[in-house]
């Protein structure tokens, strides 16, 4: 990574106070390895102004957007559920390990592994868009997927190393979680933070 760490909070393109995004996540509510972690690595961030810690209920895993809620289509929405359903009913539910932590250039983040049933899970809501909209409509690109969990978020921008060190010097965590279904949301950002409300989820395996 570089030397420096960027603000995380920066308006990306689109976003906006009182704006909203449709995406799928897997979520971590009654998975206690996840509060674990973030139980772990809490004196770490305690010591880490820079970071905005995640709490433990808004701990979550990216995996694919649809679009802002005042852009996609309701009907569309419901369409695309029902698709991922499908879709999701022909996978199985899966065990993967997150962390240890490690610092990237907005994050202090955690990888999920092995990658392979993430990625493939991704695949398939992404397909569930595409059986909706068109596969040419599916926003954002298959490549490039790193599965990881984020545990805070850069607040400002200053040099890395201090940051590496510590993490370096807290030792590190991992913990075992089940993915056994997949959540779509309802984002925003509005207060330095991602915080959402559960729109659906779709269970793995099962119509």
């Amino acid at each position: 990574m570089s030397e420096a760490m960027r603000d995380h909070w920066w308006w990306r393109p689109g976003w906006r106070i009182g704006r909203s995004f449709y995406t799928w996540h897997v979520t971590f509510a009654g998975q206690p390895g996840a509060q674990r972690l973030v139980d772990d690595y809490a004196p770490l961030l305690a010591s880490l102004p820079q970071f905005d810690p995640v709490p433990a209920q808004w701990l979550h895993l990216t995996l694919q957007g649809i679009g802002f809620t005042d852009e996609v289509d309701r009907d569309d929405v419901d369409h695309i559920v029902q698709a991922a359903r499908a879709r999701c009913a022909e996978l199985v539910p899966f065990t993967v390990t997150i962390g240890p932590a490690l610092v990237d250039h907005e994050t202090l983040q955690m990888p999920a592994l092995p990658g392979e049933p993430l990625a493939g899970l991704r695949l398939a809501i992404r397909a569930a868009i595409g059986d909706v909209r068109g596969n040419d409509n599916v926003p954002e690109s298959e490549d490039g997927f790193r599965a990881h969990v984020s545990l805070g978020y850069s607040n400002t921008t200053g040099p890395a190393a201090p940051v590496v060190a510590a993490v370096e010097a807290h030792g590190g965590h991992t913990a075992e979680v089940t993915v056994s279904s997949v959540s779509l949301i309802d984002l925003h950002r509005d207060r330095k933070a991602y915080e959402w409300t559960d729109v659906t989820s779709v269970e793995l395996g099962r119509l």
